[in-house]
């Protein structure tokens, strides 16, 4: 490796040291979305709540719904209180209609919402303010009876109050007032009613806000919202809303779910970088380039055809009929197994036993090999007539051995 690469690397190391420790002494901010889920510890989370239900109603079933609740509702049989809680709930016309007869049937509906499609109750909400900058809001509910724990909120944020609802079949439970920052009384209104359709009851709260993690956990706000849910009927199961809410789980991609998390967000980004260091110094040709042997072809059977070739055009019958004896008697050594040092009557039947030829048909090619090589006379020729008829006994005699 030369200095000019240890310095790259060294300086790639320096950098990735401090992007770690610049991330590890980094205060994350505090996170303030309203996502209302229960899986959330963020402030505005009900991670809380929905951990102290189990307590609060230990004898009373808990289901989380995941669906809305208009499918939810499709089985006519289903019983409980269904609790939502989130910053607003828009429900559609029809399933809407499905809450009402789910009441009218004998359950109970909790809504904690700053907004709500509730027209066809003849409710009708309204928007406190106030010039307070630094005002106080705190919730009170008015039966004596239950906890008279209040909560106070400091935090700047939306407020609503009933400004119409329908006494006959109304009930209020529970209300807002307003103080500005001398203590001062400002203005007091509903935020917690009850309304009775049918043999059961919607129940409307309108600051959310009480149900969330930062309140719950301050002071002694938790005996406020013990004093609210204590309404719920234990004797029916409890329908936990986890479809309408901000925070909800959402089906999104892997690189979504990398650059959403700070920490893997950084791994991805340090990674890129290096792949980048990487194609830029490394990128680059280490050796000179080697060339591309083309394989040696295999030339036997030209050289073969050359060979054969020349014979033939020289008219040396004798030389080619002698190569074609030497490859016929290797042939019945490697394929037949037949010794051939010795050419007797045994020798002929047992060519006859493992090739099917006939003896007379062997004796005759024999007869002809025999005749070849007993001419010792430089000067005799093989004629091309015996050269063919060699030929083909020798061809014929493979024939029938390899048909078998």
């Amino acid at each position: 490796m030369d200095k000019k690469m240890k310095l790259y690397i060294s300086i790639f190391t320096l950098a990735i040291i401090w992007i770690v420790y610049a991330d590890v002494i980094k205060k994350n901010p505090i996170n303030w979305y309203p996502s209302f889920a229960a899986k959330d510890k963020i402030p505005y989370g009900t991670f809380v709540l929905r951990t102290e239900l189990e307590s609060l109603f230990s004898t009373t079933e808990i289901k989380d719904v995941q669906i809305p609740p208009y499918v939810k509702l499709k089985d006519s049989t289903l019983k409980g209180t269904y609790l939502f809680i989130n910053d607003y709930i828009n429900f559609g016309e029809e399933e809407f209609n499905s809450l009402l007869q789910f009441v009218d049937r004998g359950n109970d509906v909790f809504i904690a919402t700053n907004g709500v499609n509730i027209d066809s109750l003849q409710l009708e909400t309204k928007n406190i303010e106030t010039n307070e900058f630094n005002e106080l809001i705190q919730l009170e509910l008015v039966n004596q009876n239950l906890d008279a724990t209040k909560i106070n909120f400091e935090n700047k944020i939306l407020k609503l109050g009933f400004k119409k609802f329908d006494t006959l079949s109304t009930e209020v439970l529970g209300k807002i007032n307003i103080f500005d920052i001398d203590g001062n009384l400002e203005e007091v209104q509903v935020n917690f009613i009850r309304y009775n359709v049918g043999k059961g009851n919607f129940y409307f709260h309108l600051f959310p806000y009480a149900f969330t993690n930062y309140t719950v956990l301050k002071d002694n706000n938790h005996k406020y919202v013990a004093s609210v849910l204590s309404y719920i009927d234990e004797s029916k199961p409890i329908l936990w809303d986890a479809y309408y809410k901000n925070g909800k789980s959402k089906i999104t991609s892997p690189m979504y779910y990398i650059l959403s998390s700070e920490n893997l967000k950084w791994a991805y980004y340090v990674g890129l970088l290096g792949i980048l260091l990487f194609i830029l110094f490394q990128g680059k040709r280490n050796q000179r380039i080697i060339p591309t042997r083309i394989p040696l072809k295999n030339q036997s059977i030209a050289f073969a055809r050359t060979i054969a070739s020349m014979y033939y055009e020289k008219s040396d019958h004798k030389s080619i009929a002698n190569q074609k004896i030497i490859f016929f008697l290797d042939y019945i050594r490697t394929e037949l197994l037949i010794s051939t040092l010795v050419i007797d009557d045994q020798f002929f039947e047992n060519i006859v036993a493992k090739t099917g030829n006939k003896k007379e048909t062997i004796e005759t090619l024999f007869q002809k090999i025999e005749i070849i090589q007993s001419q010792k006379d430089p000067l005799y020729q093989v004629s091309k007539e015996q050269l063919i008829g060699l030929n083909n006994l020798i061809e014929e005699f493979k024939r029938k051995y390899e048909a078998q």
